[in-house]
């Protein structure tokens, strides 16, 4: 939530009629441009975190999805969300890797080494058994908190 001290709001009439009480247009300016770098700037790190919790929140059902038709390694993993998103989601190998390594820890997904000629070694995750039963319980939870949310922010027909 956004809190912040908002300056005393000030009508914007002419300095003549109201006289020497009337703040100038000047500290006017300088008040509604300072309050509005701070809701730019709040608004900006408020949908950094919005999307950083969403992505980590969806992160296990876009890779179990992806490795659900094919085995695949990471890169392409990584590029196959950005692309489908339109660039919109992006997992660098820094948050991608772990997050791997974590899901085969759990079971869901295997990772084989690959190894083909002119090229270097590259590990291929699978998903399991276990993995297409999460995958199954992941997405449907998924759709109902869509739906959920699109009933919520849909315009109201009267």
């Amino acid at each position: 939530m956004f809190e912040a001290s908002v300056p005393q709001a000030h009508a914007v009439t002419s300095n003549a009629t109201l006289g020497s009480q009337a703040p100038s247009r000047l500290k006017i300016l300088i008040d509604f441009r300072t309050l509005f770098v701070q809701y730019m700037a709040m608004s900006y790190m408020d949908s950094r975190i919005f999307d950083r919790e969403l992505k980590k929140g969806s992160a296990e059902l876009l890779i179990l999805s992806l490795v659900e038709t094919r085995p695949r390694h990471g890169y392409d993993i990584s590029k196959l969300i950005e692309r489908r998103s339109g660039g919109t989601l992006r997992f660098h190998v820094a948050s991608l890797y772990p997050l791997l390594y974590r899901l085969e820890k759990r079971g869901w997904i295997q990772g084989r080494w690959v190894e083909k000629a002119g090229q270097r070694r590259r590990r291929y995750y699978r998903l399991t058994p276990e993995g297409r039963k999460v995958l199954a319980s992941q997405r449907h939870g998924w759709q109902v908190f869509v739906a959920a949310i699109n009933r919520i922010t849909e315009v109201e027909q009267a």
